[in-house]
């Protein structure tokens, strides 16, 4: 039962007691009757609106979602897999400068670069990476 139709039943009882009308009590009943009457339809009024600005709050919200989406992508998942988290560095140590380069293994797989310290050109030899890859490490530990 909502609250106007509460007003209606409460309106209807006072009627069926059939109330002298010109009494001071009877008045002040009937305007209270009247009061409560007014502020259920404000309140209906109100709680209609509410469901709407609830709904569009909702679209508004998908829509930021989808943009959020489309500008961001993914990267906030925990799930996704990032292959970059996973690049592989290696640490090289200018003949030169004896400056110590972080390199990536796009790089190396160049062959060569300037380092950005001195200028130097380092060159990387493929074939011996390759030889410690199938037979271990040349420095003598047990890593295979």
């Amino acid at each position: 039962m909502t609250n106007t139709e509460k007003v209606a039943y409460i309106r209807g009882l006072t009627e069926g007691l059939e109330l002298d009308t010109d009494k001071k009590e009877v008045k002040v009943i009937n305007a209270i009757i009247d009061l409560l009457d007014d502020i259920a339809l404000t309140l209906a009024d109100i709680e209609a609106d509410h469901e709407e600005l609830a709904d569009q709050l909702d679209a508004v919200d998908e829509d930021l979602g989808t943009l959020e989406d489309d500008f961001y992508g993914d990267e906030d998942d925990d799930e996704d897999y990032d292959a970059d988290d996973d690049d592989c560095y290696y640490e090289v140590t200018c003949p030169a400068c004896n400056e110590t380069l972080c390199l990536t293994e796009d790089i190396i797989n160049e062959g060569h670069i300037d380092c950005p310290n001195c200028g130097e050109n380092l060159e990387f030899d493929l074939e011996s990476l390759a030889d410690e890859d199938e037979e271990g490490c040349s420095c003598g530990c047990e890593h295979h």
